[in-house]
């Protein structure tokens, strides 16, 4: 893709509102993967962004599912692929609507301490709402080396906690589990604590988690240190505030089918819609949606050997709802037809890295290989970026999008990810540049992940450095986008002629298709 544009044209050409009248580049010339990837441009991706940031401004600067914002998203998007030839459907379904539009956090004694929201703490998604005071107990915590924790997963963790905050350690079952156990105990108040069982930021520093459904006590997450402090200190006692809505909406899947292929081998690509309640997401998971929407409309009269399938999620932020509501309707039959699963969530980071989901393991860390076939479709995204020249990152199956419920019913999976809350590191800027030490994107589910980040609350600083090494667009990298794009269409192209590559896949052993759970989204459950 060439990258000559300005955002005011872009703007300009977004004639969203209303009818939705956006003009459209040129199409795909022909059938070709390269035809494809040629037509798919910068300009056509980012005129989508701006749709989804003036809808965002019209609707409480927010796009999060059971929210006006999210509504209207999914009608930009449907009545796009309608209008480009595409059968859409818009699959409804309730889900645990989880906002936090206030809280504190303080220490009463011994020290009086003002905590700082997303710095010392942050307030678990579905907390419940109000304010707890007592003193802190801790609750079966594993503070010594390989600190395999199941604190708070068992009714009998809980001594002493009655009328109190109980101090919880990650692992062994989910945050909500956790936080439950700790209300019927009758804990006032509950912090989770990072698990520290290895030395990884993602097990030692502050996280962002969910509990998965509402709980009646308010709960916050603190770092591993910042938890065996607590534990280490005497007569501690604090006071929890949460301002927060916990309830059940309705919102819904967007999904597209094109005219040609062959139904029995469906290709199907996906990208969360929803952004957080905090924001418009414009690189979570603006970029991923508008990416994929592109191609699509792009491919819109390509006469593809494999029928594609194009998928908008909701409610990917509460705990991956939407696609897992989605493959839990599946009939084996239809479910067979699924030949393989391509993902896009956040590829336009603005600290980027070039991750590809690890489909073999070949890192061999976290997770294991994703089911048969997945190795392939990253060999797909490894020639692509080969012939980039770009180095690239290997991507954990850690369950934290929308593949999870794919893979856990053994459809083969595979896409791309620039990074959310982990700070890039020296080795990471010496790959792709940027700034080591700072997050791959430093507004990571906050307002200020939008077209103004300094104007809703980023690091003014951090970003003017940011510009100084990148060309940035609001708080997307350009040319992470650009070229994340083009490789989007490159797969797309690829598997819509071909899914040879792809092991056929043996069928269920029971007569029933097993059912998956939501599992984490960004925010962690466990």
């Amino acid at each position: 893709m060439v990258s000559r544009i300005k955002l005011g044209a872009v703007a300009a050409a977004a004639t969203l509102l209303g009818g939705f009248g956006v003009a459209q580049p040129a199409q795909a010339s022909g059938n070709s993967t390269k035809d494809l990837t040629t037509s798919v441009t910068l300009a056509g991706v980012l005129r989508h962004l701006v749709a989804f940031q003036a809808i965002a401004k019209l609707n409480g600067d927010t796009r999060a599912s059971g929210t006006p914002g999210y509504t209207r998203s999914a009608d930009y998007v449907a009545t796009l692929m309608r209008a480009a030839g595409y059968q859409v459907t818009r699959q409804p379904f309730p889900f645990n609507f989880c906002s936090d539009d206030a809280s504190s956090f303080t220490q009463n004694t011994p020290t009086p301490t003002a905590y700082v929201d997303q710095v010392d703490y942050d307030v678990l998604d579905c907390s419940g709402n109000g304010t707890a005071t007592g003193a802190v107990v801790p609750v079966d915590l594993q503070l010594t080396t390989p600190n395999t924790s199941t604190s708070g997963c068992e009714a009998g963790d809980f001594v002493g906690v009655s009328g109190n905050i109980a101090l919880i350690q990650r692992g062994g079952c989910g945050f909500g589990v956790k936080a439950t156990n700790a209300q019927a105990a009758g804990a006032t108040g509950v912090i989770i604590m990072n698990q520290g069982d290895t030395t990884g930021p993602d097990r030692q520093d502050l996280f962002l988690g969910t509990l998965g459904g509402p709980v009646g006590i308010p709960a916050v997450a603190v770092s591993y240190p910042q938890g065996v402090a607590f534990a280490g200190t005497a007569g501690l006692t604090v006071t929890i505030s949460a301002d927060t809505v916990a309830e059940v909406r309705q919102t819904e899947n967007v999904i597209a089918e094109s005219r040609y292929g062959n139904a029995d081998n469906v290709v199907m690509t996906g990208a969360h819609l929803d952004s957080v309640p905090e924001g418009p997401g414009i690189n979570d998971n603006g970029t991923g949606s508008a990416g994929i929407l592109e191609v699509a409309l792009q491919a819109r009269n390509l006469k593809s050997k494999n029928k594609l399938r194009f998928a908008w999620w909701g409610a990917e932020e509460a705990n991956l709802v939407g696609s897992t509501f989605y493959v839990n309707s599946l009939s084996e039959a239809e479910h067979a037809k699924i030949k393989l699963y391509l993902n896009f969530d956040m590829i336009g980071s603005p600290n980027y890295t070039f991750g590809v989901y690890d489909g073999d393991d070949s890192d061999a860390t976290g997770a294991g290989p994703g089911p048969a076939g997945s190795a392939q479709i990253e060999q797909v995204f490894q020639r692509f970026f080969a012939t980039r020249k770009q180095a690239t990152a290997a991507s954990d199956f850690t369950g934290r999008s929308d593949y999870g419920p794919f893979i856990g019913t053994g459809i083969p999976a595979g896409g791309l990810f620039t990074g959310a809350e982990v700070e890039k590191t020296a080795d990471d800027v010496a790959k792709w540049g940027g700034l080591a030490g700072v997050a791959y994107d430093p507004c990571y589910h906050e307002a200020c992940d939008s077209f103004t980040p300094e104007r809703d609350g980023a690091d003014k600083a951090v970003y003017a450095q940011l510009r100084k090494k990148y060309k940035l667009v609001g708080n997307v990298n350009t040319f992470a986008l650009d070229t994340n794009a083009d490789a989007v269409a490159t797969a797309v192209g690829t598997f819509a002629q071909d899914i040879s590559s792809i092991p056929p896949r043996p069928a269920p052993a029971g007569t029933a298709l097993a059912r998956v759970s939501g599992t984490s989204g960004h925010g962690l459950v466990e």
